[in-house]
């Protein structure tokens, strides 16, 4: 999760309660004016175009917030909303091309981050930032607990996540954020929820993950050092180095989740600016998407979907002004590894 006050879930964690502080309720329509100062550093800057309206500012919670957008079998966009109260949608499904969308599942309880189908049994599967892991049938039906509790004697913040091409799951633990302190965690369960391994830890709020696109290691962003590791994995799973691969200048933004495209660029999230930064394998700075108008009241880029085989991207932007999605071209085309987490 990200910090407050902008994103202030993390303190539904610590008191259990959606008592959010420091947010506007400003629901005006952020201006498309096309204004959009060029980004700073390497790469090209692309500009997003808006989709469509998803959410107003809850009046219980004070904020909404956008988050894990995936691509169902169907071709349509699967997206939570973190911050909904009870009888809001938490899970909405979103039909892009006539820009509709109805609600897949609410309820009062869960803080969902992210969603994405696993490849073993075709269920949606959604991060509870209060501990737990839980997956729905295709329809928002059959809710269950795929795992909740302690791991190596320590409750999770679970975030995003990544599945290997077994369907094993690999969350970003995002331990210590409220405190400010470096517990993050990344943690391999296996798919049918019976065991839970400790790959990384001590790692300053853990938040974005996705395979490479070859799933030989993971990146993994880490938010409150606005940096991007690298885990190499055994055929296994299990890791076997890491290092910093990325440092990114993000200002007063922060790092959020991440996206991987067909030819293995990473695109990093920005929470704190409406934007996302393109990255190569390498390092190398390729593009900034950013939206236009400079986008008052959104304050958060926090997620991309690619068109599965296609490189029309949806992006989910969030803030004062509502949650939105906006669209863009992606400089590849997208792959499992380009949708939710």
């Amino acid at each position: 999760m990200r910090r407050l006050p902008i994103r202030s879930v993390a303190v539904l964690a610590a008191i259990g309660t959606l008592a959010l502080t420091g947010c506007g309720t400003d629901t005006g329509d952020p201006g498309d004016r096309g204004e959009t100062t060029a980004s700073t550093g390497a790469g090209r800057t692309i500009r997003a175009q808006k989709v469509m309206q998803l959410t107003k500012v809850h009046e219980e919670t004070g904020m909404t917030l956008l988050e894990g957008p995936t691509f169902d079998e169907d071709g349509s966009l699967i997206v939570v909303d973190v911050t909904a109260p009870e009888g809001k949608p938490k899970v909405i499904r979103v039909d892009v091309a006539k820009k509709t969308s109805r609600a897949v599942r609410t309820d009062g309880q869960g803080a969902y981050t992210s969603a994405q189908f696993s490849p073993y049994d075709g269920r949606l599967y959604l991060t509870d930032f209060r501990g737990e892991i839980v997956s729905l049938a295709r329809d928002g039906g059959d809710p269950r607990t795929f795992f909740s509790g302690e791991v190596d004697g320590a409750p999770m913040n679970p975030d995003d996540l990544a599945f290997d091409r077994e369907g094993n799951l690999y969350v970003s633990d995002s331990r210590g954020l409220s405190e400010g302190k470096d517990q993050g965690r990344v943690v391999r369960i296996d798919r049918d929820g019976k065991e839970a391994t400790v790959l990384a830890d001590e790692l300053a709020a853990t938040n974005g993950i996705s395979f490479d696109v070859d799933y030989r290691g993971l990146w993994i962003s880490e938010l409150t050092q606005n940096r991007i590791s690298y885990l190499r994995l055994d055929a296994k799973g299990a890791v076997t180095s890491r290092h910093t691969a990325i440092r990114v200048d993000g200002g007063i933004a922060q790092t959020d989740s991440i996206a991987v495209d067909a030819d293995g660029n990473l695109y990093q999230a920005l929470h704190g600016r409406a934007a996302m930064v393109v990255y190569n394998q390498h390092g190398e700075r390729l593009a900034t998407i950013e939206v236009p108008g400079r986008a008052e009241g959104l304050e958060s880029a926090t997620n991309v979907a690619i068109t599965p085989g296609g490189k029309k991207a949806y992006l989910t932007v969030s803030g004062p002004a509502g949650g939105y999605l906006y669209t863009f071209d992606a400089l590849a085309e997208g792959v499992r590894q380009s949708n939710g987490g």
